[in-house]
């Protein structure tokens, strides 16, 4: 890149005031290049690649021109496509740059120049139309067409492939909402490109007989081609009633996509584009169905997609039931050697065969809307596998059946019988041959993969039997030794868990069964409808085992994944630098390691490294880590390196100042200034020199008669301690022969004296010729010189004083030989004047610098640090976050990584960030507001972050603050800032990412710039004091001085010479997809001019929205509009409007709004960067590095995304954001690196991963964006990119900001959403396909990564509640009273209390201390858990399990999956009581209410729980479980326990429960309408959602069953009839309330005595009804407390019933009753949740005690938090 060496002028930016609208685009406006005038004076267009390009595009001169329009020699081919196929100007325009600056991009990152600059080289071209168009190209062998792509002897070859990819780019840049079917592009450009051969060929038009030309007409692109297939989306989009209607009924996007897979996309749609198709009809009769897949609302899609899985379980554990059982007390291999057992494990066969037939049933009950007149052979197909699979079931069976007869028949294993076995196995290889061949084929994985891609008809006759033939999901097989390494990762997992299950699981449990089954004695104390078998029993106690069993390789692989991840972690080096100490031990290396890995090397004619080179580079890099052959030598013998180093630490240290990480005095300690005074060392920063001085000092005073080697070998073993010597010397060398006037006496005197100390040194005599003794004396006074010259107003007489107190020391008495006077004139070291008197040495000599020279002042600063400090500043810097960000940026340079490219040879990389309506900036009424307890958000942030808080007061005095009372007038937007960058907010996103850009100016000035510039660069640095330059750099000017939020404004920029600014946005383009500017404009919204703000400030900045334009007609049209601010005309400019065929958000928000915006990014890769992120200058530096990772095989294919880690930075608020961190961190850090390796099923889960653009580009974008289905949206790019055969890969060197919700209900919405759309993706096809498609062993990985995890979870609690329901069975039936089960029973409780333990934390709990035991240490590690502990970290977890398990299986059975806005704000005020119930009544409470109830009624009626420690131990880890559910929201509440506020919450709540509803009364207000809103997923379920409902719901009614027989009035009778007759009592209590409720609706308001008549005629007739019961019957007035346990449960029974039947019963009477009941029972959990609460309230100490548990991590720091929540705060503003 040839850029002539040209500095750009200062750009003045305007503050602006309010917010102006754009001027209409004029031809002046561009994006990033000029193209429009190539002779601009313009950086860019100095680069000769980008002159090429350009020229290249403008060879359309003998191509044959549009009749209807005018052509103009300027335009290019570009221009002649939009002519012909109707493409819009901007469209044009904007891939007109596109086009250029990739093509110019690539030519400067080939290896080689090419042999003409001028022209385009053609490899570039064909190289990028192979990568675009590849997917056209597998398309067209897909379905068998020929590739309209014509280039095969042609002489313009190199022109068609320019055309080819215009015209594709073309079509995707104005394609709109049709981004997201990529076939469906395909299609397109396959028709489009026969008519632009057409037009290439000269074809005459049989209707005109005149040369062909396309019929488009303006916009005509748009309007014939993208809006009809718009509309058919819009329409199945609008006909799904937001989603709520069942997948089945209506087409998604990939439903339109898929119909593209298909021949009969030729024939049903045509070209051009018939609108009366049957494609685009929206007639439900005639319209096409769902296509390739039908997405089923069940639970049984786990089983379906994940069959394999299943399968393996189900048929282990028949075996090992057969051997446990069979095998007695023998051991299982004697028992495998039993002929009966081996016979018996046979029939697995059976079940297998079982299996098959009901993997057939699913696909054939959830598919078949597929099959249609079209599609027969898919309905045969389902047929024909439904029949083989129970014809394989039935021969198994009939064999075994002949087995075991034929062996009884003969009385023994006879001959015959072996034979009949022989028979069944053959039967059975033959059944398995498929797996069979399926392991062969995994073992040669290329083989597979050959012919998964291939498309030849005879292979897929082959195959159609075992999968649809589907255009994605070919050839997924990794190479082969990537299936050995998650092989052997998964073979040892499933082994340890089927040892852990036979022994501990299935073989305890075998000896209690068959004693209950020989136990045929049993008293039911009810009346029981099975006989007196306990078969029941058995299957009580075998369910939750069961459960157990089938989700306990969760457990497994946490605990394996979490060892693997270690190891990794440890072999990529992670963790050796943890702590600013470590770093100060390698700092000596760190230069040498950023110059090996930041900056580039010489670039090869050849970048492939050879094996030499890799080796060369690997002892490198352990020489670096390790400090092998003192690597820092060569930094210290090269001072342009040492600058280079210098200008990179500074510019980071400057970084952390101006983010106010750091004071102004940790500054000077950290940054590493230039070589200056002559100094022959590195000028380490002070931190590092620290007390070294003093210890050497020390060590010289200590030396009696050791030589100046030995001395001077025990200084260098440190080598801090060495230049803090040499340093310190040469700085006072300096200093006094700056002081003293050059030219006099004493100044020769001084240089004399010098020049002997230096001729000993050099002899080797110091310590011989001199006393060690007098050194310190001598630093004394050197010392008290430094304080002096420091001092503002100088003291002459104190100076010269002590000048002449160090010539006595120095001169006379630090020799050891006594010199006389004489002999010092002589040597010069004496004035040569006899008469001199000595007492007025240095009296006229002494010459103070100028009091305004900062550089000298800042350089005896450090001369004093070094001199006088006497601790080895371990709390520089003191804030942790800058310790943590140095920690791991050191760190990472020791990791391995590629080699940085020259600037102009580096991946070109774009930004894109989705924005709705977050706030930009906090506002002075959100940072001024007080909160109830009258706290603002300011003094909460103070507070948190009290050291960043006195740092941005200095910096703001720095920057002329004269008063903190101005903070709110003259210094408003920075403190505006400041505030915004600690939250999670636009602002805060913005200038992280900004921080490329800066890098990228940096090294492409290091990149260029030659020996004599950095040095030269480096002295003017110095010269100008600039690295003391804070936020703005140098205050030099005005124009400097106006940059306050421009990062880019930093001391380097000094140096640059105008070609930095064109290459670094030649490489780096941020895109912010600001959806609602346009309105946020209109309507005056101040985001509007805070994002103009943000664009002012930061040039590389440019900002995507959609605009609605409103006609006359009431029309409204759509555009998708990209703008920039303008430094030279001072406003918002608009560069591009592209018209949309209609509304942007048909599906999901946030991938439409990226859809809209991924038109106007560039480059080859993009990164996804999300509105609560943040990055990190020092971490920019290393983006370079990290794209090169594209060129990288990992296993057999390079990257198509780059994982890259994250930092969650809300982990200091409080220690539920401390948990939240905690748990968040493991993942994405210690998960992603497991799955990324061995196990090569990482996918995208909303981090900030790089996406390769063009790959992503043409295969459907960076996300899917179907309504409900993809709610989860980040995912599905990673489903998306593996079945289309891309590569997810991790890279831990480098890391991203991140944050996360920090207040529980917010954490809970965040959960919540996470877990619906898990619950989604389990009914999506992507999930299906990668369940089939992927081997068996990667399969496991995808599913126990993802929705396995959820699925098992909910096992989890589900294993709770059964284990509880079938104790109450035991204990309400009689069955556990039986004496032979009792001890039996006390084992499996142990067994299961056992697994629960496991269970609660497992998932979470080893994975976080693994990792921090990786990163921080191990006992830090565990002090940390323990202290989690402390604070109920366990409660919290168990509490999101709970949410997960929820909102998971509700999703699966009923839907209702929603985008949840969980807001980022701070939380600190207290949330009420009816708000937490709102939140978490049915998703906690009622959940913990019901095992609450269990657990009670089975200690009241339980023979077991008779022994307490035996109830413990069963039931412990249960009500551990109902105390996290029921508690957990008041204990991370912020004055939960508070008493008053506990009154007023029951007050609020109470009003809440009996406010009237109405129409427009919103659910915070009335329990009515939150009631109703809170059932509206019954209203959409499915049927058979509703029937398991209903069957669930039964199980309260077990309660009434049980309990009726215990009352003490039935006299143990056990008949039917008791049971019956108890429902009297239900009767009589409703009809009571009904009776109640009449009269209070009838009299209450006009005739109230006759309601109290009412009430009391009912109170005295149940009054006398007690009575008579007590009196003539058995009944005792505790029958009536134990009948509410088993009628209360009834109740909500036949509510929850009720709501089910809702469409039937909600026009009756019955209605009413329902409402009003329901109203009662959440009255009643209410009272029962808050009745502990206030009990805690009520009790002294639990107050401070919780805001103790809730605020720890900020008490640790030091924090004042009772008084951010007592409100007992003083701001003095």
């Amino acid at each position: 890149m040839n850029l002539r060496q040209r500095s750009i002028p200062t750009r003045t930016r305007s503050r602006g005031g309010a917010y102006a609208p754009p001027e209409p685009v004029s031809a002046e406006v561009y994006n990033i290049i000029p193209i429009h005038d190539l002779l601009t004076d313009h950086p860019s267009l100095r680069c000769v690649e980008v002159r090429a390009a350009a020229a290249a595009l403008r060879s359309a001169g003998d191509l044959r021109k549009p009749s209807f329009m005018v052509w103009h020699n300027h335009m290019d081919i570009l221009d002649w496509l939009g002519m012909f196929f109707g493409f819009q100007n901007d469209n044009v325009r904007n891939q007109r740059e596109h086009l250029v600056l990739h093509l110019a991009n690539s030519v400067m990152r080939r290896p080689s120049p090419p042999k003409d600059a001028e022209s385009l080289d053609p490899t570039v071209v064909r190289d990028f139309r192979k990568k675009l168009l590849k997917n056209y190209t597998s398309w067209c062998s897909y379905l068998g067409r020929k590739s309209q792509l014509w280039l095969s002897n042609r002489r313009d070859a190199a022109r068609r492939e320019l055309l080819y990819v215009s015209l594709y780019l073309l079509i995707w840049g104005e394609s709109a909402n049709l981004r997201f079917c990529p076939e469906c592009i395909c299609y397109i450009f396959h028709h489009m490109a026969i008519e632009l051969n057409q037009i290439l060929e000269n074809y005459i038009d049989d209707n005109t007989g005149r040369p062909f030309e396309p019929s488009y007409g303006t916009n005509g692109f748009l309007i014939r081609v993208v809006t009809p297939i718009y509309n058919v989306i819009k329409w199945e989009e609008e006909s799904s009633k937001n989603g709520t209607k069942p997948h089945s009924a209506w087409r998604n996007y990939d439903d339109i996509n898929e119909f593209f897979w298909s021949r009969k996309c030729f024939r049903r749609l045509g070209w051009p584009i018939n609108q009366e198709r049957k494609f685009f009809s929206t007639d439900k009769f005639k319209k096409v169905g769902k296509t390739g897949f039908v997405e089923q609302r069940s639970f049984w899609n786990v089983y379906r997609s994940f069959d394999r899985l299943w399968v393996m379980l189900i048929l282990f554990l028949q075996a090992f039931v057969i051997v446990a059982w069979d095998g007695g007390k023998e051991s299982q291999w004697q028992a495998l050697e039993n002929r009966d057992v081996q016979v018996e494990l046979l029939t697995v066969f059976i079940t297998w065969g079982a299996l098959r037939f009901l993997q057939s049933v699913l696909d054939a009950g959830t598919q078949y809307s597929l099959v249609s007149r079209e599609t027969r052979i898919l309905g045969v197909r389902m047929v024909l596998k439904s029949v083989v699979a129970m014809t394989w079931t039935i021969v198994f069976g009939v064999f075994y059946w002949r087995i075991w007869s034929q062996k009884n028949s003969d009385g023994m294993w006879s001959d015959a019988a072996n034979g009949r076995i022989i028979t069944f196995l053959e039967a059975a290889f033959v059944f398995i041959i498929p797996e069979l061949l399926a392991l062969a084929l995994f073992i040669i994985p290329w083989v597979r993969i050959c012919l998964e891609e291939t498309n030849w008809k005879i292979l897929y006759l082959l195959t159609w039997w075992f999968h649809t033939r589907t255009f994605v999901g070919r050839g997924l097989r990794e190479g082969l030794v990537t299936n050995l390494k998650y092989s052997l990762f998964w073979i040892a997992v499933l082994a340890s868990k089927f040892s852990f299950s036979y022994f501990f699981q299935i073989k305890p449990l075998v000896a209690p069964t068959k004693i209950l089954l020989a136990n045929r004695v049993v008293t039911y104390t009810w009346h029981d409808f099975f006989g007196r078998a306990n078969r029941t029993a058995i299957v009580v106690l075998w369910v939750p085992v069961l459960l157990i069993y089938l989700m306990d390789l969760q457990i497994w692989y946490a605990i394996f994944s979490s060892l693997v991840g270690a190891v990794n972690g440890l072999f990529s080096h992670l963790g050796e630098i943890r702590n600013i100490e470590q770093l100060r031990l390698r700092f000596q290396f760190f230069a040498s390691a950023i110059q090996f890995n930041i900056m580039p090397e010489e670039q090869m004619s050849n970048t492939k490294l050879s094996l030499v080179k890799k080796l060369r580079d690997g002892i490198h890099r352990f020489k670096l880590r390790y400090g092998l052959g003192r690597v820092y030598k060569k930094l210290e013998s090269s001072q342009v390196e040492a600058n280079r180093f210098a200008l990179i630490w500074n510019e980071i240290i400057i970084t952390f100042r101006e983010e106010d990480l750091i004071s102004d005095s940790e500054h000077e300690l950290l940054e590493l200034p230039p070589n200056c005074w002559d100094i022959k060392v590195i000028r380490w920063p002070c931190f590092l020199l620290c007390n070294e001085l003093l210890l050497a000092l020390s060590q010289a005073a200590d030396v009696t008669g050791e030589s100046d080697r030995w001395l001077w070998s025990k200084i260098c073993k440190n080598e801090y301690r060495r230049c803090a010597v040499v340093e310190a010397y040469d700085s006072i060398k300096h200093l006094l022969l700056l002081v003293v006037k050059c030219g006099t006496e004493e100044n020769s005197i001084i240089a004399n004296l010098f020049r002997e100390i230096e001729h000993y040194i050099k002899s080797g005599k110091f310590t011989v010729m001199y006393k060690m003794t007098l050194l310190l004396q001598i630093h004394a006074k050197l010392i008290y010189l430094i304080n002096l010259l420091l001092r503002p107003k100088k003291d002459h007489c104190e100076v010269v004083n002590v000048l002449q107190a160090l010539y006595e020391l120095s001169v006379r008495e630090f020799s050891k030989e006594k010199r006389s006077i004489e002999m010092l004139r002589k040597e010069g070291l004496a004035p040569r004047s006899p008469e001199t008197d000595a007492g007025l040495l240095f009296e006229n000599a002494v010459e103070f610098p100028d009091a305004e020279d900062a550089v000298f002042c800042r350089h005896l600063r450090r001369l004093q640090t070094i001199l006088t400090s006497k601790d080895s500043m371990h709390n520089v810097p003191k804030n942790l976050e800058a310790r943590r960000r140095l920690a791991f940026f050191s760190n990472s340079l020791f990791m391995n990584m590629p080699h940085a490219p020259l600037v102009e040879k580096m991946v070109p990389f774009s930004i894109l960030t989705p924005y709705y309506d977050e706030e930009v900036m906090y506002g002075q009424g959100i940072l001024r507001n007080e909160n109830e307890d009258g706290i603002s958000t300011l003094f909460y942030l103070q507070k948190i972050y009290a050291d960043e808080w006195t740092n941005f007061i200095e910096r703001m005095h720095g920057e002329g603050m004269e008063d903190e009372s101005e903070i709110w007038s003259t210094k408003a937007r920075d403190l505006r800032l400041w505030a915004s960058y600690r939250g999670q907010t636009l602002s805060r996103t913005v200038r992280g990412m900004m921080y490329y850009y800066r890098a990228l100016k940096m090294l492409t000035f290091l990149d260029k710039a030659s020996e004599i510039d950095i040095e030269s660069g480096s002295q003017q640095l110095a010269s100008h004091g600039s690295l003391s330059g804070g936020l703005d750099g140098p205050h030099l000017g005005k124009a400097a001085a106006s940059k306050k939020l421009n990062r880019g404004a930093s001391s380097v920029n000094l140096l640059f010479k105008g070609h930095e600014y064109a290459s670094a946005l030649m490489k780096f383009t941020y895109v912010v997809a600001c959806q609602l500017y346009g309105l946020q404009k209109m309507n005056g919204d101040p985001r509007a001019e805070e994002i103009l703000y943000l664009m002012k400030n930061n040039e590389a900045l440019r900002v995507a929205y959609v605009d609605e334009v409103h006609n006359e007609r009431e029309e409204v049209k759509y555009y998708s509009v990209l703008v920039k601010y303008d430094d030279e005309l001072q406003k918002e400019v608009e560069i591009y409007r592209i018209r949309l065929p209609g509304p942007v958000k048909l599906g999901e928000g946030k991938p439409e709004n990226q859809n809209h915006a991924i038109i106007f990014t560039r480059g080859d890769a993009v990164q996804t960067i999300d509105m609560n992120q943040d990055n990190y200058y020092e971490e920019a530096l290393k983006m370079r590095n990290l794209l090169e990772e594209f060129k990288t095989y990992y296993g057999i294919r390079k990257p198509t995304i780059l994982g890259v880690r994250e930092n969650v930075f809300t982990g200091s608020v409080s220690s539920l954001a401390w948990f939240m961190s905690a748990q968040e961190a493991s993942f994405v850090t210690l998960g992603q690196r497991v799955l990324a390796n061995p196990l090569k099923i990482r996918m995208h889960y909303g981090h900030p991963d790089v996406f390769d653009r063009f790959w992503f580009l043409t295969r459907g974008g960076i996300s899917k964006a179907s309504r409900v289905i993809n709610i989860s949206e980040d995912i599905f790019a990673g489903f998306n990119c593996t079945l289309r055969g891309g590569n997810v890969t991790h890279h831990e060197y480098i890391q991203v900001g991140k944050g996360r919700d920090v207040g529980l209900n917010q954490i809970s919405m965040f959960e919540a959403k996470v877990a619906s759309g898990n619950g989604e993706q389990v009914l999506s096809r992507d999930v299906y396909r990668l369940g089939h498609r992927l081997d068996f062993f990667r399969m496991l990985s995808f599913y126990y990564s993802s929705v396995g995890f959820y699925f098992n979870t909910m096992v989890v609690v589900l294993t709770v509640y059964t284990f509880l329901w079938g104790r109450l069975y035991l204990a309400l039936s009689g069955v556990e009273g039986s004496r032979n089960s009792l001890t039996n029973n006390k084992a499996l409780g142990a067994i299961l209390n056992q697994q629960f333990i496991i269970q609660l934390g497992f998932f979470t709990a080893l994975p976080m201390v693994v990792e921090n035991s990786l990163e921080h240490g191990f006992i830090q590690a565990v002090y940390d858990f323990l202290t989690m502990q402390l604070q109920l970290a366990s409660i919290f977890y168990t509490f999101s399990m709970g949410t997960r398990t929820h909102f998971f299986g509700r999703t699966i059975l009923h839907g209702g999956a929603k985008y949840r806005a969980t807001g980022r704000g701070f939380v600190v005020e207290h949330k009420s009581f009816a708000e937490n119930y709102r939140l978490y009544s049915r998703s906690h409470f009622v959940k913990a209410v019901e095992l609450g109830v269990v657990l009670i009624v089975y200690a009241s009626q339980s023979v077991m729980a008779t022994n307490t420690l035996v109830y413990i131990a069963m039931a412990i880890s249960s009500w551990f479980l109902v105390v996290s559910w029921i508690m957990a929201p008041f204990v991370f509440n912020p004055s939960g326990f508070d008493w008053l506020k506990t009154v007023y919450d029951f007050e609020d709540f109470m009003n809440w429960i009996w406010y009237s509803s109405g129409v427009f009364v919103k659910a915070e207000k009335s329990w009515e309408t939150w009631w109703y809103e809170e059932q509206d997923h019954l209203r959409t379920t499915g049927l058979w959602g509703k029937l398991l409902e209903m069957i669930l719901d039964i199980r309260f009614f077990f309660f009434q069953y049980g309990v009726v027989y215990r009352l003490n009035i039935t006299g143990g009778n056990t008949s039917i009839a008791v049971y019956l007759l108890s429902w009297i009592y239900m009767i009589v209590a409703v009809g009571i309330y009904i009776v109640i409720s009449y009269a209070r609706d009838k009299y209450s308001a006009t005739q109230h005595i006759y309601y109290r008549l009412v009430q009391l005629l009912v109170i005295v007739v149940t009054v006398l009804v007690i009575v008579l019961l007590l009196k003539f019957t058995q009944f005792i007035f505790l029958d009536l407390i134990t009948s509410l346990l088993a009628f209360i449960p009834t109740g909500w029974g036949l509510i929850s019933i009720a709501l089910v039947l809702r469409p039937f019963l909600q026009s009756t009477v019955v209605w009413d009753t329902v409402v009003s009941l329901a109203r009662l029972y959440d009255l009643l959990f209410g009272i029962i949740i808050l009745a502990p609460v206030a009990l805690l309230s009520w009790m002294p100490g639990f107050q401070s005690m919780q805001t103790r548990i809730l605020f720890n991590e900020a008490f640790s720091r030091g924090l004042q938090i009772s008084r951010i929540l007592t409100g007992k705060k003083n701001i003095d503003m």
